[in-house]
């Protein structure tokens, strides 16, 4: 699964990147977390950034608690799924970031923090679904993020990874004249020789910790620790 992902690039930078407006809001995220309202780019609205809260909700659920549940979204049942399968039809997003976390077990008990990323340093886009609801009379918008199987570099860390679109399919997976069957082949692991990892802190443990130092590479003092995903 992703549980966790960064978003530390500037205003102009992701402006630049994605050729899109910026809400004046907008601030970098380093250590991202499920249910909190994070820059996504819809394929109703391509051209400007929007806030959604991480964690699927879909338009039948009764319950909004499914949302914890529904953070991720596996690509090789995407279609098949009654969760994700209008949302893979008619509601398909681009979700900014430069980096995800994951965590590997150290014995029993540890588990040490990874930060994977693009060699480049440069952002990229996770390949996302959404939703909206009503609730008091607004309009309230939510994601999850599509995974799929790890590539050799993710593999010894976790079993999933997100997915890391090619630029050259941001557009295509946006597009609202595709069909489900054309875009299935681009939910592929990215290429491993194009990404890098590195140890972080174990203060990423902790959603309330967003702060630029948990991006940057921990000593190995600090690089173990009791691993809670939700606080």
């Amino acid at each position: 699964m992703c549980g966790r992902y960064t978003v530390s690039a500037n205003k102009e930078k992701l402006a630049k990147r994605f050729q899109v407006s910026i809400p004046e809001a907008y601030k970098p995220r380093y250590n991202a977390a499920p249910t909190q309202a994070l820059p996504v780019i819809t394929n109703t609205q391509p051209d400007e950034l929007q806030y959604l809260f991480w964690g699927l909700i879909p338009q039948w659920a009764k319950n909004k608690s499914i949302s914890q549940k529904l953070i991720n979204a596996r690509a090789e049942t995407l279609d098949e799924k009654a969760s994700f399968k209008q949302s893979l039809r008619q509601r398909r997003c681009l979700i900014p970031a430069d980096g995800f976390y994951e965590w590997k077990r150290v014995g029993k008990r540890q588990k040490t923090p990874y930060r994977f990323a693009l060699a480049s340093g440069e952002p990229f886009a996770f390949a996302g679904l959404w939703e909206s609801f009503e609730e008091d009379g607004k309009t309230v918008g939510t994601f999850t993020i599509v995974t799929t199987e790890p590539n050799e570099m993710v593999r010894d860390i976790h079993d999933r990874m997100p997915v890391i679109l090619r630029r050259e399919d941001e557009q295509l997976w946006l597009s609202t004249n595709q069909l489900p069957e054309d875009l299935l082949p681009i939910l592929q692991p990215y290429t491993t020789e194009a990404m890098t990892r590195y140890t972080v802190s174990i203060r990423v443990n902790k959603p309330d910790n967003d702060t630029p130092d948990l991006i940057q590479a921990a000593p190995a003092s600090d690089q173990f620790g009791n691993y809670t995903l939700f606080n």
